[in-house]
């Protein structure tokens, strides 16, 4: 997205089931993983960065 749109920032955030964790080794039902990428203005403006993640109703990475 950053290099196609160009954009002045970008926030990504994944969510999803982990087959791994549900059906091997562990064996957790339900368990989710969340990973994500902040870059640009969203990455370097903690404000913006907050603005963003109450949107998705998480709180930010480091705050």
């Amino acid at each position: 997205l950053q290099e196609r749109l160009g954009p002045q920032g970008v926030g990504v955030v994944i969510e999803a089931t982990h087959l791994c964790a549900v059906m091997r080794g562990v064996r957790k039902p339900g368990t989710v993983m969340t990973t994500s990428a902040i870059l640009g203005n969203f990455r370097a403006n903690a404000r913006t960065r907050a603005e963003f993640f109450a949107h998705l109703d998480r709180p930010a990475p480091g705050a």
